[in-house]
């Protein structure tokens, strides 16, 4: 696993937590046509940022951003429940699949093999503790039972999936792009 340096990733995190601030909700810094980037920045901040702490912080900006939302009466009260907290395992599921993908991965084609099943696998577990946290313990749904709760997922994962794929898409047209112009710019300096 390549480990960025210091400054690239404090690049990195801004603009995860610039970008968490723009799709998240509704509030005065969102832009209005972009869908919510929250899972795809959980993915990537595991697997660009090393800091731990990290996760902390981009939870925490997003409840801020929930909250303020709420308390401005842009959004209403019917996702934040008890069960707004299922969000903690399911973003960590999220930070933890780019953690592992970041180990996996080795800056070469085969590792796109890798990248799409880990998105999936990374989109559905955190829909079963997102949508099914709040399915069954938002106190939403008078009497949430399995069968229930099983075409919810064909419903949301497909979406949840597609916003995840367009910004680690995005990202990694940006990560080949960047990782090859400094290539080229060393081949420069050694010519």
């Amino acid at each position: 696993m390549h480990v960025l340096s210091t400054r690239a990733q404090l690049a990195i995190g801004v603009a995860l937590i610039l970008l968490l601030a723009m799709t998240r909700g509704q509030h005065f810094a969102s832009v209005e046509n972009l869908p919510s980037a929250s899972w795809s920045i959980f993915f990537l901040a595991g697997f660009y940022l090393r800091p731990r702490a990290m996760f902390a912080l981009l939870f925490a900006e997003a409840s801020v951003l929930d909250f303020a939302s709420l308390a401005s009466g842009t959004i209403s009260d019917w996702c934040l429940s008890p069960a707004y907290w299922a969000l903690v395992p399911a973003y960590g599921s999220l930070w933890l699949a780019g953690r592992l993908f970041a180990g996996w991965q080795r800056g070469d084609l085969r590792s796109l093999a890798l990248l799409v099943p880990t998105l999936m696998v990374a989109a559905f577990v955190a829909y079963l503790l997102s949508g099914g946290g709040f399915y069954f313990f938002s106190g939403r749904y008078p009497e949430p039972t399995l069968a229930g709760f099983l075409p919810r997922i064909a419903e949301y994962v497909p979406r949840h999936l597609g916003n995840l794929a367009f910004y680690v898409g995005t990202a990694l047209v940006l990560h080949v792009g960047i990782v090859s112009a400094l290539r080229l710019n060393r081949l420069r300096q050694v010519h």
